[in-house]
């Protein structure tokens, strides 16, 4: 593993200080709306233009790296989500915010692609599980050194929006530093919503609330933390442990998920959820009031904090279980092509999960961030039960668990295992000389 990821070192290196920005980003704007007065439903609304923006960008980006390639879509939307930081921090209103989160959403969806689509054609069908589990730690990794970096500077200062802006342009560096020739693009084809539903109703129908609940919590948990009266450093380290714990969380769940039935596991684990988030109202001050205030760190506190841990660490590895599911039950051939449209269902959940989240922050006060959670969370529980009376379990040897992050992309999905062994081993075995210089 160590000698491909070093092959890929550029790309590896751009991808995950993209993501320390984006990390830190994404919940440096949640902190700020609060401290500027922004009601949470406008928070929701805006949070919710990345999610728009990333669904627009997965569409038009192959288009713009076939016409001009790899290296100029890689620039130009790096270049781009380091302007639309700029804008936040210029233009502090919620109009302008929703523009700046839906170009960094274009942009960095626009990334994603370049990035998973180079390590594909780096890939030779041996190694392309070692570059995936490589390119996820870094992805996951990054976010949560982001988060981190809450810490540098007071969320009302210009300071951290700038260092948005630079990590991302640092990004630019290596990839147009590389000397390796960017390799040929090639479109990927989906299966449709529809035939999805017909070949997997579950993995459907938990795809898209997955979203919702991927969307939301990352979106709105800084907001929550505020309100609750958490320090920045609190706050952090709560993002912190929600990212780490939701990437260590794969790997038991995946074995699980291959030793049982899956759909037993994805109900427990969406159960397990909720009973999570609902201790984790019960360790507010005065959960009937809604008031969550922190003042002092205390056993309460604690409490909370493994609490939230032990959520991501079975709500974040959803998506993988929702593809694994669904590749039970369609032909090694196709694996690709239904993990494309089980993404686009991700993504159309992901677009209202920040706005409803919202809604019930407005009606149910703070826990309602909570009270969302357990529904949606209940929701998939429930589904899940009913699939299990009416379709008895399939056994398809070709499917297995891959953990893989939420954001990933057709062009990255080839990079599973468990995909149909597509690459061309004899090219790829001829460039093993060469590296990014």
């Amino acid at each position: 593993m160590q000698k491909e990821v070093k092959k890929s070192w550029a790309l590896f290196m751009g991808i995950g200080v993209m993501m320390i920005a984006h990390g830190l980003q994404m919940q440096l704007m949640g902190i700020r709306s609060v401290l500027e007065g922004f009601s949470v439903l406008t928070t929701g609304i805006f949070m919710s233009g990345y999610y728009v923006g990333y669904f627009i960008g997965s569409k038009t980006t192959p288009n713009f790296v076939s016409k001009v390639g790899h290296i100029r879509v890689f620039a130009a939307f790096a270049s781009l989500a380091s302007l639309s930081a700029l804008l936040a921090v210029v233009y502090v209103n919620p109009i302008m915010w929703t523009v700046s989160r839906f170009v960094t959403g274009v942009s960095l969806v626009s990334c994603y692609v370049v990035t998973e689509s180079w390590l594909n054609d780096r890939a030779t069908n041996k190694n392309r599980g070692q570059l995936l589990s490589a390119y996820m730690m870094v992805i996951f990794f990054g976010l949560a050194i982001g988060m981190l970096l809450l810490n540098v500077s007071e969320p009302k200062n210009y300071e951290p929006f700038i260092l948005v802006s630079v990590l991302l342009s640092i990004a630019l560096v290596p990839i147009l530093l590389t000397k390796r020739p960017a390799p040929k693009f090639k479109k990927i084809e989906t299966i449709s919503i529809v035939e999805l539903y017909k070949i997997s109703p579950l993995g459907t129908f938990s795809s898209f609330f997955t979203g919702v609940i991927h969307a939301a919590f990352f979106s709105l948990i800084s907001v929550y933390a505020t309100l609750a009266k958490l320090s920045l450093l609190e706050t952090s380290v709560l993002l912190f442990i929600a990212t780490i714990a939701g990437v260590l969380g794969q790997g038991p769940i995946g074995y699980l998920s291959d030793k049982y039935d899956r759909r037993t596991v994805i109900v427990i684990s969406t159960f397990g959820s909720s009973a999570l988030a609902f201790l984790s109202i019960l360790t507010a001050n005065d959960p009937l009031q809604n008031i969550y205030y922190m003042n002092e760190l205390a056993f309460r506190k604690i409490v909370f904090f493994v609490a939230v841990g032990l959520y991501a660490s079975l709500c974040l590895p959803l998506f993988s279980l929702n593809l694994a599911h669904t590749n039970d039950f369609v032909p090694k051939t196709k694996f690709v092509a239904a993990g494309g449209g089980l993404q686009l269902i991700f993504g159309f959940g992901a677009i209202s999960g920040p706005i409803l989240c919202s809604i019930f922050m407005g009606w149910f006060g703070l826990n309602g961030f909570f009270v969302f959670l357990i529904l949606i969370h209940s929701l998939i529980g429930a589904f899940g039960l009913y699939r299990m009376r009416v379709r008895e379990t399939v056994e398809n040897p070709d499917s297995t668990f891959t953990p893989v992050p939420a954001t990933i992309t057709p062009a990255g999905l080839e990079l599973d295992p468990d995909a149909p062994a597509t690459l061309d081993q004899n090219s790829n075995a001829d460039e093993t000389q060469k590296t990014f210089g």
